[in-house]
């Protein structure tokens, strides 16, 4: 079994990706709505509940917990590594936690995330990146850092865009929520002379909008996929660790809320077309 966590609903543009690319594999996606969001809590609190989350994801039977959360993922994804999962795995051995910035940074740098210093032609690499994130994850500098040590002549350009996700949880019509996604977008290029060559989405409520970031940013600008980099990733990630997930039987997909299940379902519809039922956990 497999686990996605996010705080609320944006995890779900990850966890689709994953279960049509993977169908062979069984999956748990597990929402801490009830607590959510974490874009503007303080570090601690958020580490805190990813943990708890975390955890209540393994009690359930995942080996695997994969962060699909950017914000999750800058503030907690490293402590959880290094500090809370050696504890786990010293009584319950086998336990692992990936974050989903690492394959977005593999993406943009082309660079393999075990690779910590330039290397040809990366080295050489100066394009503009501009990042489009939460507060949180903005003020966390986590891109940055990890796009400098892998491409030190890439700039990255960053903006939180804190009314997009309660629009897109609202289910804003479209013209409000293009309106919205303009208004960042063009606030982000009137501080540049030049037009980035890539455009990071880093939240994952925002490949909803995609289409809107798409019309808004320049034509010469590439705008990466989140979902689509972090299957690719895990997908190298399962041919290095195979054992991982031997023996997984197909098909199993299910969904747990800390919140309401049935205002949850509502919500996740607008992310996944079709209607889902959650449970408790």
């Amino acid at each position: 079994m497999i686990g996605v966590f996010d705080s609320g609903h944006g995890g779900l543009t990850i966890f689709r990706e994953l279960t049509a690319r993977f169908p062979h594999y069984s999956w748990m996606y597990y929402g801490d709505h009830a607590n959510a969001p974490y874009g503007n809590r303080p570090g601690a609190e958020v580490v805190d509940l990813t943990q708890t989350a975390v955890a209540k994801l393994f009690m359930a039977g995942c080996k695997l917990v994969i962060l699909g959360c950017n914000t999750a993922t800058a503030v907690a994804g490293k402590t959880l590594q290094t500090s809370w999962l050696p504890q786990v795995n010293a009584q319950r051995p086998g336990h692992r936690v990936l974050g989903i910035i690492a394959p977005t940074v593999e993406s943009v740098t082309q660079t393999p995330w075990h690779v910590k210093e330039p290397v040809f032609p990366q080295k050489y690499n100066t394009d503009t990146v501009a990042l489009f994130a939460t507060q949180v994850t903005v003020n966390s500098g986590v891109y940055e850092a990890e796009i400098a040590k892998r491409c030190p002549h890439m700039k990255v350009m960053r903006l939180a865009c804190p009314t997009l996700v309660p629009l897109i949880e609202r289910g804003a019509p479209q013209a409000e929520l293009a309106t919205a996604v303009a208004g960042y977008v063009h606030a982000l290029l009137a501080t540049t002379p030049q037009a980035p060559e890539w455009a990071i989405l880093g939240c994952t409520h925002y490949p909803l909008v995609a289409h809107h970031f798409r019309a808004a940013l320049p034509p010469s600008t590439r705008l990466l996929s989140q979902p689509l980099a972090v299957a690719n990733g895990l997908e190298d990630y399962f041919t290095r660790h195979a054992d991982l997930v031997s023996g997984e039987h197909a098909g199993l997909v299910q969904y747990f809320t800390s919140g309401e299940p049935n205002e949850v379902g509502r919500v996740a519809e607008l992310f996944l077309g079709q209607p889902v039922r959650f449970g408790k956990l």
